[in-house]
Parts: structure tokens; sequence; C-alpha cells
């Protein structure tokens, strides 16, 4: 049986793996690193837990251990899809490279770029990143990629899926045609051959297990569950998931359960908690800091169910899981086999289950078509159906609005000094808010004070106080003085009104 020790490896390579307490490689593993240490690009396809990581990363360290990295120009790059796959890179990183002198930075979103910026103006033998990440560094201009000797793409198709293949083109670009390409992936969609028949050159291709299998240590149970309404179906699986969790009771030391949507992930989290369960949720939207101390507590023990998303789970290396619960069937057969791949790793014993609904139907058969075995049929347990509001809010849980009410909300109507009518709206009247015809007096027939107030400057007029939230009382004050009747002119006459103005007679 081949050894690390026969594999060409740096003594200090080897020393590391030695005092993490490997010393038999995978079958990826042993067939990637010799072809990778003969600078060869390799193609690896192999499904999740087969120890793609140290593939290329054990590879990468010997082959970088002469030369010295310059500024802001990394001498290796590695890409994964997700924040929680980069920094699980880079601890393997770490672990493997500890007798060495390389250095690597850990590019990421949630972290602040100052931080960063000042390790890849240092200098970085391995750069470790999320594909945004790493092209928001390169257009502000500190970072130079026309140094990279060696690429890696891991986890392709979860790539694939995310979006990411644009942006890895464009990376692919910016890289010298000379390095050297390492590319893994657990299944091999047509994009993902597209691209690696463009950017990869004479590689080595590498398929040490079918993907659609699962490991034989995992026993896999499906939970078929008829729903009493279809409104209470969300409700009634919560309460599914509750039972089965404790009918395994201490066997289940930790669980990992799998929602389709990020906005299920919260609202299982919190119903498991609300219960006494020790739950936390885990998806894309959630701050950095918060998903590590997550994926932290849950390796440390201190977390007993971590509920999450496809996305933020996959490719994680947590090899003491002793359940699965898929919350929801999975809309890709092939995500069924990652989700449960979780547990029953490194030759341990683990279990799945999977809650379906009459509507999963297709998606299950799916899942067995792909496996190539049915799923064996577990008991459902027997859960409290009660009678209630359905698991979303309906018209009739939201507050009443006046409408709901059956009020009649007044139509609005224009007031000009006088109070809006407080008659119901009546829909068969046609009601328009015509601005009344004001007329148009001469200046010296007005009363005195409207006079006296028209002539000061505005200025005046605001510092005396008259403000529009006044309008209304001095419109009503103005219409009773427009009311009274108008008596002479006060007791001085001006001289011009006595004289007159007709022409003289030409007689």
């Amino acid at each position: 049986m081949t050894k690390f020790s026969d594999l060409a490896l740096d003594p200090r390579v080897l020393k590391a793996i030695s005092e993490a307490g490997y010393e038999t490689p995978t079958p990826i593993q042993a067939q990637a690193i010799p072809h990778a240490l003969q600078g060869k690009d390799v193609l690896g396809i192999a499904q999740t837990g087969t120890g793609k990581t140290a593939s290329f990363t054990l590879p990468m360290i010997t082959l970088l251990g002469q030369g010295r990295a310059r500024a802001r120009m990394p001498r290796s790059l590695v890409l994964a899809p997700t924040r929680e796959l980069a920094a699980q890179v880079a601890e393997n990183f770490d672990v493997y490279a500890k007798h060495t002198k390389l250095t690597k930075a850990l590019l990421i979103g949630g972290v602040s770029f100052g931080e960063q910026d000042k390790l890849i103006d240092r200098g970085v033998d391995v750069l470790i990143a999320t594909p945004g990440r790493l092209l928001d560094h390169f257009e502000r201009g500190k970072l130079l990629l026309n140094g990279v000797q060696i690429m890696v793409v891991d986890e392709a198709d979860r790539m694939l899926d995310m979006g990411f293949i644009p942006d890895i083109e464009r990376i692919f670009s910016l890289t010298p045609f000379t390095r050297q390409t390492f590319f893994f992936s657990a299944t091999m969609a047509p994009e993902i051959e597209r691209i690696t028949n463009t950017f990869l050159s004479g590689a080595v291709k590498i398929e040490v297990a079918r993907q659609a299998t699962a490991s034989e240590t995992i026993e896999q149970q499906l939970i078929a569950l008829t729903p009493s309404r279809r409104d209470r179906s969300f409700t009634e699986k919560r309460a599914v998931l509750r039972e089965l969790i404790k009918a395994e009771g201490e066997a289940c030391t930790n669980a990992i359960i799998f929602c389709n949507r990020k906005m299920d992930v919260d609202v299982v989290a919190k119903s498991l908690k609300s219960h006494g369960f020790n739950a936390a949720p885990i998806h894309g939207d959630l701050d950095q800091s918060v998903r590590m101390k997550t994926l932290d507590g849950f390796r440390d023990g201190s977390l007993h169910l971590l509920v999450a998303s496809d996305v933020a789970a996959r490719g994680l290396d947590i090899p003491a899981v002793s359940h699965v619960f898929n919350f929801d069937v999975p809309t890709h057969p092939e995500d069924y086999v990652h989700r449960i791949g979780r547990t029953g790793r490194a030759g341990r014993q683990g279990k799945a289950y999977t809650i379906a609904t009459p509507s999963d139907d297709k998606y299950v058969g799916q899942i067995e078509s792909l496996i190539k075995k049915p799923i064996p049929r577990g008991q459902t347990p027997a859960i409290e159906i009660r009678e209630g509001a359905p698991d979303r809010p309906e018209r009739s849980e939201r507050r009443p609005s006046s409408r709901d009410r059956g009020e009649k909300r007044p139509r609005p109507v224009a007031d000009h000094g006088r109070e809006a009518s407080r008659e119901p709206f009546r829909p068969t009247e046609t009601v328009e808010a015509v601005e009344p015809v004001r007329e148009e007096r001469p200046r010296e027939e007005r009363p005195r004070e409207e006079r006296s107030r028209e002539s000061r400057p505005r200025e005046d007029r605001s510092r005396s106080g008259e403000r529009r939230s006044d309008s209304r009382s001095d419109n009503r004050r103005d219409q009773r003085r427009e009311d009274a009747p108008v008596v002479g002119m006060g007791d001085h006459m001006p001289d011009f009104l006595l004289r007159s103005f007709a022409p003289a007679s030409s007689e």
C-alpha cells in the first residue's frame, strides 16, 4: 500500500503530515500528487470527503519550497467558492507548511481591506481567496497576478452553481499561460468541461469514485410526511424534525440540518432554540464574524445543531458529525450526496434522515435514480397536530386595517377656511376638490389690516409670526371681514380723489 513517504514530498511536509497523524494517502491523493509534482495540470473528479484539499496543498508546498514572493505578486493562487471553504484551505496550509517559511494570505469578504492589503504588500507565497474579493483587490490596483506559478480551482461545480464561472474565466486570463493548474470538482458538468478544455493544457484526469455514490458507512432513511393541511406542512415538518432528534437521544452527538432556502434556515434554527435545542443558523447573509464563530462552536462541541444552507456547508471538513437531517429534499440530486457526505467520514458510522412530503416525490425519484438504489423508508414519528393558524401569516392573521374592519376612509377634500365634511364618502357621488374663485377687489377697497399686511416686506411678515400653520385661522378671520359691509374710507380723503379728470369742453 502506498504511503506518503513514497510520494517524493518535501521532508518538511512529510514531518508535518506525520505530526498530524496521517500515514496513508487517500486514492485521490495517491494518484494526483505524483502528477502534480511532475509539473502537470491535474483534473480531479472525486466526491466530497475524499481528501481533495491535501491533493493540491501538499504538492504546492513542495513545489514552492524554493523561491521568494514579491510584493503584491503571489506565487500561487487558490480559488474557493465560499468563505468557509477558503478558510478551511488556509487551515490545511498552516498544518502542512508549519515547518517551512512559506507565507499565505486569505482574501474573503467580511474582513477589512486594510488588513488584507498589508499582507499582500509584504508579499505572499500562497493566496487563498474567493473570486469576488480577489477581483475587488485587483481592480483597486492592490494585486498583480502575472507572477502566479500554480493556480487551483477547488469545488468547481459549486462555482458553477453560484455563478462564478465568468469571474473564473477573467481570473484565468490575468494569470500567465505558463502556470500549472489544478482543477478539482465533485461533478463534471458540460460548462466545467468547457473551461478545463480551454485553460488546462495536457491535463491528467483522475476520477477515483463516481460522484453519485454515498459512503457505505452512512445509514439513510426517508421519512414520508403527509401534512394534515397543505398550509401546515412547514410547521409539521419542524415537529417531525424535533421528534427525530429526540428519538436519537445521546447517539446524536451533533448534527447538520440542511434547508433549501436561507430564510427557512433562520426559521428552523429559531424554532429549535425555542424548544430547548442548542442550535444556530449559518448561511451567506450572515456577517463573516458570526459565521466563523458559529463554525468554531460546532467544531469544539459547544454547538449541538448547525442549521445550514448548501452553499454555507459545502466542502466543510468536520469529521465527527454523527447525523445529517435534510429538512428539505434537495432539488438537485447531486446535493443529496454532498449533504449526507458530511457524516460517516473517515470510516465513522453516520445517519442521514430526509423529511419528504408528497410534493417532493419527483426529487426523491431523481435522487434514487442517481444513487442507483432506493432510499430505505423510516417510520414517521407521531406528532401533535394543533388546529390554528397556518405556517405563514394569512390575511386573517394580519393586524386588521380600517379596510378590513369595513370602515370607509373619508376622501380628502381641500380645506379653504371651512372644515371638511363629516359625511362618509358615497361611491355614487362625484366629489371634486375645486379651488373656489376668490373675487379680486381693488387694494383701496380691502380692509385696512389686509392692506397694511401686504405693504410690509416678506421678512417682516415672517418675523411677526405669520406661519403656514396659522393660515387656516387667518382665512377664517379674513372671511368674516369680507362678509361685513365696508363703511367709508376713514377720516382722511386724498386730494387726488377730489380732483376732476374730465376733459374740458371744447365749446
